[in-house]
């Protein structure tokens, strides 16, 4: 790892140190910085090719540096020519100004080791294109590597470098003189220029007469960098020291050969013995064999033979081969096209990006991102161009990467973003609203796109505000929680209702009863429903559109409306809203179908609960029962039944020794059921008889009918029957008992009373299990007999998704306008918008 770490950095430490030293002390150093070496091209390949950013503006550029140490082998005098000749080349180019010449940003500065001067952004050479990396940065960059000429290129590359030589001929009467793939730079956007200028020759003539171009004659002494690209010039030039502009249109058909052949000139040239090799190649090009060209298209092929012809005059001008039909290729002409836009008034331009999208998916995708691309996004300066330029960029757009989108096309579009006119740009953003919520950084969705949403929601147009309740939906997933919830929802519920549209208003509640899925279930009941019930207006669409809402939360299975709610407030404003005299018998039956299913979904809920309940208890009855007594150790089964057996005998013996001190009277009543009367207790006669009773004490007690005694002071007043009574002395009773009957034992009494234990009464005693059974616990014994719990099933009501079937919104068959025509409403409430049947119909069938 550490080895890995260090050859990285001595990797880059070596670049920064050969860029340092490539530019070091130059002037150019002052103005702009120097970055990363890109790529090579010029004469011989001499020029190094750098990024470059000017320091003041922070614009792109390109940086060609010529190390001067390449001269260190020749002599003083060779070196001096070799440095004039690259002077003159870039001092021919920096005056010259036209699209097909590279333009130069700033002019050419010498210093002790190096010359240097700055150009609009560069891609590479085509020598570079070609597979020529010469002066290239080891490894070869990969762009550069991988990087393949699509066919719209070729043409319209071959096209540009046609334009450039007719300017050079016609414009300006100069020869290039030495026009070869080293010389033709590709910018950043892939447009193909001219640069290389050091042996060009101007007209020796004046502009008016026929131009004469006087050239030097071949010197094999001089060193290469001397000297025009042999493979490249044409035969009269070496051979007869002659040249004209058809000496350039030689060197063009010797690029197209190369071009489709790999980089490969037509002929390879023996520099040593330069004339040899050219009368030879006289020969050959005298009677060019087909398999030469065999790789160049055959719409171009017989041009090519003939710019490759032997006598100048047969070759065609650069004005003549720019209108063959090789050039006629839908991207060559619109590439071409946009080249000229300068040229064209807004008519023009328009009635072309009109027809653009149609050719863009044509285009290859690096064609139309370098070249097309930054066309576009410059007429975004003319709002008046934007509505026709913008599609176009979206569709860009969509083929590009989400890096790409935030790279090359977000930064043009968010001044957009804030034109409010011409209103169709808004319209444009909408339709594509998923397009830019899928690829904008979440930032700059919150601070560009969606105040551009916001803005259409206020938006003082009615169509507007249409789309764009009618678009919400599509791309509502895509927005976060808290925007939705804090910033667009409040901004339908406005719209709803303020406006004077019906459409925007049924719209209004179409697009809520889409997007309640993306809402948490306490925020609609509380923000969305009590919204419904401030709805001013009662058309049958609202009406409609207000049940569809409660129905989506109702049946939702993240949602759901509790029964407190259903009751206090859905159900009752669903029931107020049922029988409004607009809506029609299906539309009533939907509200009814609504109320029914709320109302069921309540009495299951409570049954279900109700059941749960009781199932609860008698599940936790069963527990208690299957549960031992808290203190088992002390209480034992066998010892209650001793203790009661005891404790009866005892008190049984007391009360027979009472009733025998004075026991002389008739029959007693037996005892009462579930008492303990005992029997020495009087008699009482039947009611209506009489009869002398004995109370143990005094003989001669009369009783006469009330088992219960009698009136005191009035012995009529039960049945009119007279009575006799008297007192009983309860003093002697004492006195008899105390004399007759020894203090019973009430050890038994005192160890069942003990502080654990409850006292027994006689009644419970009375019901005591006889002798010799087992006695239940007496924790058992406080609850009845359990009863098997009953079970029971119910049905809930079903709780559907909130997919396309399940939401009204999206099915609204329901839903429909009455087959009458409902009356209109009061004047100044709600204006009907021209669109209001057909959304109506579109929304509710």
């Amino acid at each position: 790892m550490e080895s890995m770490l260090n050859k990285l950095k001595s990797t880059v430490t070596k670049v920064t140190a050969d860029v340092t030293s490539a530019v070091m002390g130059n002037p150019v150093t002052r103005e702009f910085e120097v970055g990363r070496h890109i790529a090579s091209g010029g004469p011989g390949m001499s020029w190094r090719i750098y990024n470059g950013t000017k320091k003041s503006t922070k614009q792109e550029v390109a940086v060609f540096v010529f190390d001067k140490k390449v001269t260190d082998k020749y002599q003083k005098f060779e070196k001096d020519l070799i440095i004039d000749s690259l002077k003159k080349g870039v001092q021919q180019l920096t005056r010259l100004r036209h699209p097909r010449l590279l333009t130069v940003q700033h002019p050419l500065e010498e210093s002790r080791d190096c010359l240097a001067f700055c150009t609009e952004p560069v891609f590479a050479s085509l020598a570079n294109v070609l597979g020529q990396w010469d002066n290239l940065p080891s490894p070869v960059p990969t762009e550069i590597k991988d990087y393949k000429l699509y066919d719209v290129e070729t043409k319209y590359g071959l096209l540009q470098i046609s334009e450039g030589l007719s300017f050079l001929h016609s414009g300006v009467k100069m020869v290039h003189g030495n026009l070869s793939p080293e010389n033709i730079i590709l910018n950043k956007s892939g447009s193909w220029k001219i640069m290389g200028f050091d042996f060009s020759i101007s007209s020796s003539n004046p502009s008016e007469a026929e131009p004469k171009y006087v050239c030097k004659e071949w010197d094999p002494n001089l060193p290469p960098l001397c000297l025009p690209n042999p493979e490249y010039v044409a035969p009269e030039y070496i051979l007869s020291v002659s040249c004209d502009s058809a000496s350039d249109m030689y060197s063009l058909g010797v690029v197209v050969h190369a071009v489709f052949n790999e980089g490969k000139p037509v002929f390879q040239v023996n520099k040593q013995d330069i004339y040899k090799s050219f009368s030879r190649q006289l020969d050959q090009l005298s009677r060019l064999s087909p398999g030469v060209l065999s790789k160049i298209p055959e719409e171009v092929r017989e041009h090519a033979k003939m710019l490759l012809s032997v006598t100048a005059n047969v070759r065609p001008d650069a004005d003549q081969l720019t209108k063959i039909p090789f050039f006629d290729d839908v991207g060559a002409v619109t590439l071409q096209y946009f080249d000229s836009l300068f040229q064209r008034d807004n008519l023009q331009k328009s009635q072309f990006y009109k027809g653009l999208p149609k050719v863009l998916p044509k285009l290859p995708k690096r064609v139309v991102v370098n070249r097309i691309l930054p066309a576009l996004t410059s007429e975004f300066v003319n709002p008046d161009m934007v509505p026709f330029v913008l599609p176009n960029v979206l569709l860009i757009a969509e083929e590009c990467t989400k890096d790409e989108f935030v790279r090359l096309i977000l930064p043009d579009l968010t001044p957009v973003f804030k034109q409010q006119e011409p209103v169709q740009i808004l319209l444009i953003f909408l339709q594509k609203m998923d397009l830019l919520l899928t690829k904008t950084p979440p930032e700059d969705i919150k601070n560009s796109v969606l105040p551009m949403v916001y803005r259409a929601l206020e938006a003082p147009s009615i169509q507007i505000q249409e789309l764009c309740l009618n678009i919400i939906p599509t791309f509502a997933n895509l927005i976060d929680y808290p925007s939705m919830k804090n910033a667009l929802i409040p901004r339908i519920k406005a719209a709803c209702l303020q406006t004077s549209s019906l459409a925007v208003r049924v719209n209004s509640l179409v697009c809520l009863g889409k997007i309640l899925e993306y809402l948490d279930k306490w925020f609609v009941i509380d923000e969305i429903l009590p919204f419904l019930q401030q709805i001013p207006s009662r058309e049958p669409a609202v009406l409609m559109g207000v049940l569809g809402i409660y129905k989506c939360t109702f049946t939702h299975k993240k949602l759901g409306i509790p029964k407190e709610h259903l009751a206090g407030k859905s159900l009752p404003h669903l029931v107020s809203l049922s029988i409004d005299n607009n809506l029609n018998l299906s539309q009533f039956n939907s509200f009814m179908a609504v109320i029914r299913d709320m109302l069921n979904r309540m009495e299951v809920s409570l049954t279900l609960e109700e059941k749960q309940r009781l199932a609860k208890e008698q599940e936790q009855a069963a527990k208690l029962r299957n549960q031992q007594p808290l203190a088992p150790q002390s209480v034992k089964p066998p010892a209650t039944n001793t203790q009661t057996k005891d404790l009866t005998s005892s008190l049984l013996n007391n009360m027979t020794s009472l009733s025998n001190l004075s026991m002389n009277s008739g029959p007693r009543m037996g005892p009462i059921q579930g008492s303990t009367i005992p029997s020495s207790f009087p008699t009482v006669a039947p009611m209506g008889g009489k009869s002398t009773m004995s109370n143990g004490f005094n003989t001669g007690f009369h009783s006469g009918g009330m088992a219960m005694g009698m009136h005191p002071t009035n012995p009529n007043m039960y049945g009119g029957m007279p009575t006799t009574t008297s007192t009983p002395n309860f003093s002697t009773v004492a006195q008899n008992q105390t004399q007759s009957a020894k203090a019973p034992d009430m050890s038994a009494l005192d160890s069942l009373f003990t502080s654990n234990k409850p006292k027994v009464s006689l009644n419970q005693m009375g019901s005591m299990p006889a002798s010799g059974t087992t006695a239940p616990s007496p924790w058992l014994s406080q609850f009845g007999t359990p009863q098997a719990p009953q079970t029971s099933t119910i049905q809930a009501a079903p709780m559907g998704g909130f997919g396309m079937q399940a939401n009204p919104f999206f099915n609204p068959q329901n839903f429909g306008q009455p087959a009458t025509v409902a009356p209109a409403p009061p004047t100044g409430m709600v204006k009907h918008s021209t669109s209001v049947n057909k959304d109506l119909k579109d929304l509710f069938g």
